[in-house]
C-alpha cells in the first residue's frame, strides 16, 4: 500500500471512529463553590519539603534486563523462593526463564529508593506496582511521589515485581509476600553498623502501598504481617510482625486473592482508598469492599479514608502507564477526552497521599480535618468532583444494615421508624458493573413524595422522616458528650416515588345509579378544567438535593442543621467511559457507581443552634425530608463517635 494509500486508510478510519463517538458527557460541575474554603493552615502537603532528595537502588546485581539493578546497586539482595505463593502455566515458564533469566523460585528483591538526607531515622514508605506489560517496566512509575515524600522526610521504595506481571492470575499473595521480604531487607540495613541506611530508617513506622493489583497486595501483606502462618499451607511458616502503622490502596483490584477462600481481613492500621470515576481498567471501585471490612479492634487511634476523583482513570497515577488504562490501543475504544488533565490527576495523588502519611507517620494532626470534610483543604485539591468516605476508631455504629432483616433494628439497643416514606427497603449495594458482584455491604433505600394524589398537583402533606432512636442503656454506656459527632453516609440516587395517598373518606356515599353517574360526571368535568402538565423540565434532576437532620434529646428538645452545611448532597456521578455511542450502557448495569458520601456532624453545632438540646441525652436521630419535595437516598454507616478526637473537628466549614 503506498503512502498516499495508507494516510486515505488511517483518515478514513478516524472519520468513521468520530462518527461513532458519543458526545461528552459530564455531571454538573460544582467544585468552583465546593472548593471555595481553606481552612487549614498548614504548608501544602503535595509541595516540596525541606529536604534535598538522593537515591539508590538495590536487587539482584545479576539482573540481565535491568542495568540499575545490575550496575548500580548500592546493596546486593538475595533472590527468594515466591513459588509456594505465585504460579506460571507451564507453556509460558520456559519462555519467561529465557526472558528474565530466573524463574519464580528465584525471584529478585529489587527496589529503586528516594530518601532524604541528614541521619534520620525517617519512617519507610514500600510501594508496588499492579499488572501491565511485563517489558514496560512499571517500578519507574511514581518518581513524582518520591521525589516529594523524600523532601518531606519519608524514604519511599518502588518495588521492582515487573517479572511477575503479564499472564498471571492468582498471584496477588506472592506480590504481598514479596513486598514483606522487602522489608526484612530493610530491618537488616536499619540494623546494620555501615552502609547509607545504616540506623536511617524508623522501623517503628512503615506504610505498605500499591496501586491496582499491587493495591490489593498492600492490604495483604499488612494482613500476612500478623501472621503465624500462610492461610493456604501451614507447612509456609510467617514470622514477620513488622510496625505496619498504613496502607495505601490506589485504584486496587479485591479478592483476585482470598486467603483459606476468604475475603482478605484487615484491622487496626490507617487505610486511605483513591480511585478514579472514569478507571477503564477497574471499572468498578472494588476497593470500597476493603474499606468497609477494615476494623478497629483495638484502643488506639486509626481511621480510614477513601477519596473517589471524577474523572480520574487507572494510570494516570504512574507516570509509565499514562492514561492508556486498555493498552497503547486505548483511544481507539477509551474516551480520553472525558479525563481530567495528568498532572491534576498526580497532584491530587500528592496531596492525599502525602497528608495521609504525614498524619499517621510523622504524627502531623493538621492535615486530618481534610480527610473528615475535603472542603477544609479546598483551595489544594484540583478542580473537579469528589466523594469522600471516613471513619475513626472512636466510632460506635448506630445502624450499617447488616446481621438481621428486621427494618425495625439498627445496632443492639438502637430503633428505627419512620414517617410517610415512599420507599423503605434494604439491600446489598451494587457495583455498576455487570453480573452479581456487589459491594458485599448491606444499606437501606429511603425514597419519600410529600405530594398528596389527586387533581390538586400542589397539595403537600407533612414532610416524611426516617428516626433512629437510642435505648437509655445504650446512651449511658456511649456517654456522648458535645464534643462528638454523628456519622451519616448517604448516595441520592434519581428514583422518585410516585405522590402519597390522601386521607381515606370514611363517610358513608349514595350507591344509587343517579348518585354514581353524578359523580362521574363532576370527576370528568373536573379532569376537563385541570391545566395542562408543564413541560418536562431537563433540569429538573440537576436541582440541590438537601434534607433536615435533628437531633432530639431525651427531654424531646430538637436540635436541627442542612445536611448541606456538612458537604455536597449530589446526585451520581455519570460516568461515561467509551467513545462509541452506547457502549457503557452495553457494558454496565448503570452508568453511574454508588459511593456514599460520608458527612460528619460535630453534635456541638446543633447545641450551638438549639441550647436548650443537651448533647449528654441525645436520644433520636431524625431525617426529615422537607427540603426536596421528593428523592430517594441510599443510608449506611450511621453512627456516632461520643467524644471525638479535637484533631479531626478543628477548622470547620460554616459556608
Amino acid at each position: 500500500m503506498s503512502r498516499h494509500a495508507e494516510r486515505a486508510t488511517i483518515a478514513a478510519v478516524l472519520l468513521v471512529a468520530s462518527a461513532c463517538s458519543q458526545k461528552l458527557k459530564f455531571s454538573k460541575d460544582d467544585s468552583a463553590a465546593v472548593l471555595a474554603y481553606q481552612t487549614i493552615t498548614a504548608p501544602n502537603p503535595s509541595e516540596p519539603g525541606s529536604f534535598k532528595v538522593l537515591r539508590m537502588y538495590y536487587g539482584s546485581g545479576t539482573d540481565k534486563n535491568r542495568s540499575e539493578f545490575k550496575d548500580s546497586v548500592a546493596y546486593k539482595t538475595r533472590s527468594v523462593d515466591v513459588s509456594p505463593y505465585a504460579s506460571i502455566a507451564p507453556a509460558q515458564a520456559a519462555d519467561r526463564k529465557d526472558f528474565w533469566g530466573f524463574d519464580l523460585k528465584a525471584a529478585p528483591v529489587n527496589g529503586r529508593v528516594w530518601y532524604p538526607e541528614g541521619p534520620g531515622p525517617f519512617p519507610l514508605v514500600l510501594v508496588v506496582h499492579g499488572n501491565h506489560t511485563a517489558e514496560d517496566y512499571s517500578d519507574p512509575g511514581y518518581d513524582y511521589l518520591g521525589e516529594l515524600l523524600a523532601s518531606r522526610g519519608f524514604i519511599l521504595a518502588s518495588l521492582d515485581e515487573n517479572w511477575i506481571n503479564g499472564a498471571l492470575r492468582g498471584e496477588n499473595d506472592g506480590r504481598a509476600w514479596m513486598m514483606l521480604k522487602h522489608l526484612e531487607s530493610w530491618k537488616k540495613w536499619n540494623d546494620s553498623s555501615a552502609g547509607p541506611m545504616s540506623k536511617k530508617v524508623d522501623m517503628t513506622k512503615i506504610a505498605v502501598m500499591g496501586h491496582s493489583r499491587g493495591g490489593e497486595a498492600a492490604a495483604v501483606a499488612a494482613a500476612f504481617n500478623k501472621l503465624k502462618y500462610y492461610p493456604d499451607d501451614a507447612k509456609q511458616k510467617f514470622n514477620f510482625n513488622f510496625a505496619i502503622k498504613s496502607v495505601v490502596a490506589i485504584a486496587p483490584v479485591d479478592a483476585q486473592y482470598m486467603p483459606a477462600s476468604q475475603y482478605t481481613p484487615l484491622e487496626n492500621v490507617n487505610y486511605l482508598l483513591l480511585h478514579g470515576s472514569h478507571d477503564g481498567d477497574v471499572s468498578t471501585a472494588v476497593g470500597m469492599r476493603q474499606y468497609e471490612r477494615l476494623k478497629f479492634t483495638d484502643n488506639q487511634t486509626h481511621f480510614k479514608a477513601m477519596v473517589f476523583m471524577y474523572r480520574a482513570n487507572h494510570g494516570q497515577w504512574n507516570t509509565v502507564w499514562q492514561n492508556k488504562d486498555n493498552g497503547p490501543r486505548s483511544g481507539r475504544s477509551l474516551d480520553l477526552r472525558t479525563l481530567v488533565p495528568i498532572e491534576d490527576q498526580r497532584t491530587e495523588g500528592k496531596l492525599v497521599i502525602s497528608a495521609f502519611l504525614e498524619a499517621t507517620l510523622h504524627g502531623k494532626s493538621e492535615y486530618l480535618p481534610m480527610f473528615r470534610d475535603h472542603r477544609t483543604a479546598g483551595h489544594w485539591f484540583p478542580k473537579t468532583l469528589y466523594t469522600t468516605r471516613f471513619q475513626e476508631s472512636g466510632y460506635h455504629a448506630v445502624a450499617e444494615y447488616e446481621g438481621d432483616v428486621d427494618l425495625t433494628t439498627g445496632a443492639r439497643g438502637v430503633t428505627i421508624d419512620s414517617d410517610s416514606l415512599g420507599t423503605w427497603r434494604e439491600n446489598v449495594i451494587p457495583f455498576r458493573g455487570q453480573g452479581t458482584d456487589d459491594q458485599r455491604n448491606n444499606a437501606v433505600w429511603i425514597g419519600w413524595n410529600n405530594r398528596i394524589a389527586g387533581p390538586d398537583t400542589t397539595k403537600m402533606g407533612r414532610p416524611a422522616s426516617y428516626t433512629l432512636t437510642l435505648s437509655d442503656s445504650l446512651m449511658k454506656a456511649w456517654a456522648i458528650t458535645d464534643k462528638g459527632a454523628v456519622y451519616l453516609s448517604i448516595a441520592p440516587l434519581k428514583d422518585k416515588p410516585g405522590p402519597r395517598a390522601g386521607p381515606r373518606d370514611t363517610t358513608k356515599r349514595d350507591t344509587s345509579k343517579a348518585a354514581v353517574a353524578a359523580r362521574a360526571k363532576a370527576t370528568a368535568d373536573s379532569i376537563k378544567k385541570l391545566p395542562k402538565p408543564p413541560k418536562p423540565n431537563p433540569e429538573a434532576d440537576t436541582l440541590p438535593i438537601d434534607l433536615t437532620v435533628e437531633f432530639v434529646d431525651s427531654d424531646g428538645h430538637v436540635a436541627r442543621m442542612p445536611l448541606s452545611r456538612y458537604g455536597a448532597v449530589r446526585r451520581p456521578l455519570e460516568v461515561h467511559l467509551y467513545r462509541r455511542a452506547g457502549r457503557d450502557e452495553q457494558r454496565f448495569k448503570s452508568i453511574f457507581e454508588i459511593v456514599p458520601q460520608t458527612f460528619v456532624l460535630p453534635i456541638a453545632d446543633f447545641s450551638a443552634a438549639s441550647p436548650d438540646f443537651k448533647a449528654d441525652k441525645l436520644k433520636s436521630i431524625r431525617l426529615r425530608f422537607d427540603r426536596n419535595f421528593a428523592g430517594t437516598i441510599i443510608l449506611d454507616d450511621v453512627g456516632i463517635t461520643p467524644a471525638m478526637d479535637a484533631i479531626y473537628l478543628a477548622a470547620p466549614i460554616k459556608p
